[in-house]
């Protein structure tokens, strides 16, 4: 599963222990797998290469910026028999400076990232949430709960009681627009957005 697909599932909270059902009788229960709910959701494709087109220009400043980082380690490993102790520590403080500026940029960087992530994975997450309590209360379910959740303790379920589907068609029903896709997002609800999963943070170099 990819990263930005694993970002939603977080925000998908249905999943109950079995004591809890267990600890009453007459429930009205069903299950949904949120991992195939993610991978179908209408404006999820769209919003995931809105994002991945915008990552390439960030890797790509990363990238510029370690292999500069790069070249002026080099050049102070080649240099450093040579320099007098005040010019290696001159050299020394250049490198720590940049290595600094590097990190520091790596980590906007990646906050920038997980922000935007936020804003396209927002309206998908809304709409999905809304489905489910929507299904929830017109069809009388006590509980719904996500076999697709990590650290699910469900091993086996009544395959009659799967609304995965369910919940698919009424998503594509209503399908979700995403922000910055260049059409109009869903009007929000106040449920919780997606936690952003973000670019990965490259290592800086090694002095």
């Amino acid at each position: 599963m990819n990263t930005f697909v694993r970002a939603g599932l977080a925000a998908l909270a249905f999943t109950i222990a079995p004591v809890a059902l267990q600890a009453q009788a007459g429930l009205k229960v069903g299950y949904i797998d949120s991992r195939a709910i993610l991978q179908q959701a209408p404006g999820r494709a769209e919003a995931e290469a809105a994002f991945q087109k915008e990552m390439q220009a960030y890797q790509t400043q990363v990238q510029r910026m370690g292999d500069s980082l790069q070249t002026l380690i080099a050049a102070y490993d080649k240099q450093e028999l040579t320099l007098s102790p005040s010019a290696k520590a001159t050299k020394q403080q250049q490198i720590r400076d940049r290595q600094a500026a590097y990190q520091e940029r790596v980590q906007g960087l990646q906050d920038q990232a997980q922000q935007r992530q936020s804003e396209l994975m927002g309206p998908i997450m809304e709409r999905i949430n809304q489905v489910i309590t929507d299904l929830r209360a017109q069809e009388g379910y006590s509980f719904i709960f996500d076999v697709g959740a990590q650290g699910g303790v469900v091993v086996a379920a009544d395959t009659t009681l799967n609304l995965t589907d369910k919940v698919i068609a009424r998503l594509k029903a209503v399908a979700v627009r995403p922000t910055g896709t260049g059409t109009t997002p869903a009007p929000t609800t106040g449920a919780p957005a997606a936690q952003p999963a973000g670019i990965t943070k490259p290592k800086p170099p090694a002095q």
